[in-house]
């Protein structure tokens, strides 16, 4: 999460990248960007505004020494002596190009910016910022031709939203610089990610929540609602999020304790975190702070309601965890050779 009251650009420049796999080829520019007042404050806003909001960062990854990881290199030249700025960039988007190994990888420009000022946490550090515009939109333009004015339909970028783009900040932890990315086109999110920047996420408390929260909905969802009903996984998210409410910090093992009542889905959630953790390659630690920010956004992502195949649905509130188990009755009428749901209450709202 960053803010951008004192960023600045210090040094742009915008290359085109191609695609190997269909043979299109890289365009490079000879010089930086001489912005006018008024673009220089829409691109401002328009590159850094997606990171404003992020909670998640990431770190530089690499199978043998994180110093050979590409971006890593380049981005720490420019940070240390950007005097060979425009010769570094062109070899970011050499190294782009690269892993367009699919006809699917959009061609498109790449904008690469030295930022200064940027505020994370408490402090002010730079930035280097690899941004890359894969969509174009259609907009009507108008021109005075005589008399008359006429209308014709141009090609140009949105200055809503950028396609993909990360920020490699001036500064680290223990393990390397903190990186944000974004990318809002996730059919090719490997490419990104992994191919190019080759990033992860770090071990820290924002991580670890997620990941827990993950396993849980993810749990609730392909093994409780499949064998146990929506009943059953309602009231486990719900008394989840409560536990996370409640503890500062989470301690797997009374975590456990508190929610599984029965033996039976405590083994079949042991098992399932198991396969969890190697199909997704990462170790869920057995204690860990709590992330409000991360709990916060990760309970909008839970699915409780209950629907029927008569048209009514129910949902489930997964802040008041006792409230289905005490107020929420499953049975089968033998008459009707149907399940129904019983729900008790004293007014309705």
């Amino acid at each position: 999460m960053i803010k951008r009251t004192k960023a600045s650009i210090s040094k742009c420049i915008i290359h085109k990248v191609g695609n190997k796999f269909n043979q299109s080829k890289n365009v490079f520019s000879e010089q930086c960007v001489d912005f006018d007042e008024a673009t220089y404050h829409l691109m401002l806003s328009y590159l850094l505004k997606p990171f404003g909001s992020l909670v998640e960062s990431y770190r530089f990854n690499h199978h043998a020494d994180v110093n050979l990881n590409e971006i890593n290199v380049y981005t720490g030249q420019i940070l240390n002596d950007d005097s060979q700025f425009i010769e570094t960039s062109k070899h970011i988007v050499t190294h782009l190009f690269e892993q367009s190994n699919s006809a699917q990888i959009k061609t498109g420009d790449v904008a690469i910016c030295k930022f200064e000022d940027i505020q994370y946490q408490d402090y002010f550090t730079d930035a280097i910022g690899i941004f890359k515009i894969e969509t174009k939109s259609d907009f009507f333009q108008t021109h005075l031709e005589g008399n008359s004015y006429d209308i014709y339909v141009q090609k140009g970028i949105s200055s809503k939203k950028i396609d993909k783009g990360v920020l490699i900040l001036n500064t680290t932890d223990e393990e390397g610089n903190i990186i944000l990315s974004v990318d809002h086109n996730n059919n090719d999110a490997h490419y990104w990610t992994k191919s190019f920047l080759n990033i992860k996420f770090p071990d820290d408390f924002n991580q670890n929540t997620k990941n827990y929260l993950e396993l849980c909905s993810d749990f609730s969802s392909e093994v409780l609602q499949p064998e146990f009903g929506k009943h059953k996984q309602g009231n486990f998210l719900a008394k989840t999020v409560d536990f996370f409410k409640e503890n500062e910090v989470i301690n797997v093992a009374k975590f456990k304790d508190h929610i599984f009542e029965e033996d039976t889905v405590l083994e079949l959630f042991e098992d399932y975190k198991k396969a969890y953790e190697k199909e997704h390659q990462i170790i869920l630690r057995n204690q860990f702070d709590v992330s409000e920010v991360v709990l916060k956004k990760q309970k909008k992502k839970l699915k409780t309601e209950i629907k029927l195949d008569t048209n009514i649905q129910i949902k489930l509130d997964v802040d008041a965890p006792d409230a289905s188990a005490e107020y929420l009755e499953r049975g089968y009428d033998e008459a009707k050779k149907m399940s129904y749901y019983k729900v008790y209450f004293n007014e309705e709202n």
